[in-house]
C-alpha cells in the first residue's frame, strides 16, 4: 500500500483546510516517516475495517457565495474531513477507477485533468457550430444537488458489488456512509458532533 499512498499524496490539492488533523503539507516535509506512518496506520484500518472516531470526523462550514449572504441558498456548504481519510478515499477511488470502464471520453466532472471549462469550450463549440449551419441545439440542465441528499447508499453498495470490488474497500466505505459523524462551524462556534444518518 505504501505505493499507492504515496500516489494518494501527490494527487491530494495543496492549500486545503484540515480537519481535525495533520495536513497532507506536514506529511510530505516527513518524507519515508511520514508516509511510513501513513502507511501503518491505513493498513491498520484497511485490515481490521475500523476506522478511528477522529478520522471520521467533518466539520461543515457555509461560504458565502457572494458578500453579505443571508439565506442558507446563498452558501455553499463544504465539509473539513481529515486528510488521513482523505488519502485512504483516494486510494480507494483510484482503485474502483481502475475497475470502471463506462466513464465515457467526454465526461469533464471528476475526471483528472478535466473539468468545467472542458464542457463549457465543448458546449460553445456545438452552438457556434449549430448556428453556422442554422440548427437548433436542445440543452437540459439537471440540478444534481437537489438529488444528492437523495442518494440510497444501499443501491451505491451494490453497485460497487457488481464491479467486483475488493471487500475490504467495501467495508471502509460502508464505515465512512454508516458511522461518520459531522458537526456546523459557525464563526468560531462548533456544534456537537452528531451522527449522520
Amino acid at each position: 500500500m505504501k505505493e499507492e499512498v504515496e500516489t494518494a499524496i501527490k494527487k491530494m490539492k495543496h492549500g486545503k483546510a484540515t480537519g481535525p488533523d495533520i495536513s497532507v503539507k506536514l506529511i510530505e516535509a516527513l518524507e519515508d516517516f511520514g508516509i511510513g506512518k501513513v502507511t501503518h496506520l491505513l493498513n491498520e484500518i484497511y485490515d481490521t475495517g475500523q476506522i478511528p472516531t477522529d478520522l471520521s470526523k467533518s466539520i461543515f462550514i457555509a461560504l458565502p457565495k457572494k458578500p453579505g449572504a443571508t439565506e442558507c441558498e446563498l452558501h455553499r456548504t463544504i465539509s473539513l474531513m481529515s486528510h488521513i481519510t482523505k488519502i485512504l478515499l483516494k486510494i480507494i477511488m483510484l482503485r474502483i477507477r481502475n475497475k470502471i470502464s463506462e466513464i465515457a471520453e467526454q465526461q469533464c466532472g471528476f475526471v483528472e485533468d478535466k473539468g468545467t471549462s472542458d464542457a463549457i469550450y465543448i458546449l460553445r463549440t456545438l452552438i457556434e457550430r449549430a448556428l453556422e449551419v442554422q440548427k437548433d441545439v436542445y440543452l437540459c440542465f439537471i440540478d444534481y444537488s437537489k438529488a444528492f441528499d437523495r442518494v440510497r447508499h444501499d443501491e451505491i453498495i451494490t453497485q460497487l458489488k457488481q464491479l467486483n470490488m475488493d471487500g475490504k474497500d467495501l467495508r471502509i466505505i460502508k464505515t465512512m456512509y454508516w458511522e461518520q459523524t459531522a458537526a456546523m462551524r459557525i464563526e468560531n462556534k462548533t456544534s456537537t458532533f452528531q451522527d449522520i444518518k
